[in-house]
């Protein structure tokens, strides 16, 4: 049986998140019945092994709280993964934090908090990550902030993620530009009107994905930390997944551009739409988020995961 426990963390600017835990009983009592039947010899090595290939941190992006991961969650859940999905503040089941934040307070305040969690209180020796749009920028903005970490992260699997990629052309520049005018006329991103997902963000924390792209740069807020120069530094496998149908957000041009930022050989790109013989034109959300992502995107992670737990 699939179970989901919510766990409150306190974040170091005092602040709390909720992290979800999604896992199946079943497979706790299949671990239990191999150590039962272990000698003793073995049964560090049984435990430790299984715990070490089957935890997994998933991080959704703006507009959006843990619905968007429950699905893939329960998925990964059903092949013997304990999901743990983090949500932003101000986000689903995270209360309301006291002040205006940008996408670097999540990967600062929120991530962080997460990371400790998982690694300091459940002592989990590493985990796989899969993250939805801002929850990958987030994530690259902790990990070259906090490099301690990177060799504790197995494999990375971003969905429709990218941070300056998305005003290229003419057009595209002209369209991001009248976006953040409008959400600066209006206070936030009307992301409900636009479908873009259930939650209205503010201009305080769009403003900065807005200047990354029109300014084809990923500094820190103050300036003095390029993201972009560092990402190499990241060295675990990344598999980024784009949408055909993404033309705002995460355009997959935009996807490709971030994840050769890596510089990683080793990492994989896939653009999923009709033309490569897919069963859809995903939009931004729907990548991650439907019946057919769940048919033919899914396995695709899991097999990426799967791939690099040893």
């Amino acid at each position: 049986m699939i179970t989901e426990s919510l766990t409150l963390v306190t974040t170091p600017d005092i602040e709390q998140v909720a992290v979800w835990k999604v896992a199946d009983t079943n497979n706790k009592d299949k671990v239990s019945e191999d150590i039962n039947n272990a000698s003793a010899a073995n049964i560090h090595n049984i435990s430790t092994t299984q715990n070490a290939s089957k935890n997994i941190l998933l991080l959704h992006g703006a507009f959006s709280d843990k619905r968007i991961h429950l699905g893939i969650a329960h998925y990964l859940a059903e092949h013997g993964y304990h999901c743990y999905i983090m949500e932003w503040r101000g986000h689903g089941n995270s209360p309301k934090p006291k002040k205006e934040f940008n996408l670097e307070t999540i990967a600062l305040n929120d991530v962080a908090a997460t990371f400790d969690y998982l690694f300091n209180e459940l002592n989990l020796p590493a985990i796989h990550c899969v993250t939805h749009s801002g929850g990958g920028m987030c994530l690259t903005m902790f990990l070259l902030q906090n490099k301690v970490y990177i060799n504790k992260v197995k494999s990375i699997s971003l969905f429709a993620c990218q941070a300056y990629g998305a005003a290229t052309t003419p057009k595209a520049f002209t369209k991001v530009l009248l976006s953040k005018t409008m959400t600066l006329t209006l206070g936030y991103l009307p992301a409900i009107k636009m479908k873009l997902g259930p939650i209205n963000e503010s201009y305080y924390t769009m403003k900065q994905w807005f200047n990354w792209n029109l300014g084809r740069n990923f500094h820190s807020t103050d300036g003095k930390f390029n993201y972009r120069q560092h990402m190499q530094q990241m060295t675990m496998p990344i598999y980024a997944i784009a949408a055909t149908g993404d033309d705002f957000v995460a355009p997959p041009s935009g996807c490709l551009l971030y994840l050769n930022d890596y510089q990683n050989l080793n990492n994989q790109f896939r653009e999923f739409g009709i033309d490569n013989g897919d069963l859809d034109n995903y939009s931004h959300s729907r990548i991650l988020m439907s019946r057919n992502a769940a048919k033919e995107v899914w396995p695709t992670v899991l097999a990426w995961i799967e791939k690099h737990n040893q």
